[in-house]
C-alpha cells in the first residue's frame, strides 16, 4: 500500500504541474483545467491524455530553450 501511496505523490506533485502552468496562463483554477483534462480523455478514449503528454513534452522543451539563453551575447 505504501508503494502506491508514494506513486501517487510523485505524480500528483510532478504530473499535475502541467495543468498547473495552463491555469497560470488563462487564469483559471488548475482544478478545473485538471477535470477538463479527464473528462475529455474518457470522452475520446485516450486523446486527451496524449494531448496532455504533448503539451508536458512542448512545455519541457520551451523551458529549456529559453533557460539556455541567459543574456544577449548568448545568441
Amino acid at each position: 500500500m505504501n508503494i502506491i501511496y508514494k506513486s501517487l505523490l510523485y505524480f500528483q506533485k510532478h504530473g499535475y504541474y502541467v495543468c498547473q502552468r495552463i491555469a497560470d496562463r488563462l487564469g483559471i483554477r488548475a482544478k478545473v483545467v485538471r477535470t477538463s483534462f479527464m473528462y475529455l480523455t474518457f470522452v475520446t478514449l485516450g486523446f486527451g491524455f496524449a494531448l496532455y503528454l504533448f503539451m508536458a513534452f512542448w512545455m519541457r522543451i520551451k523551458d529549456i530553450v529559453y533557460t539556455k539563453r541567459s543574456s544577449v551575447f548568448d545568441l
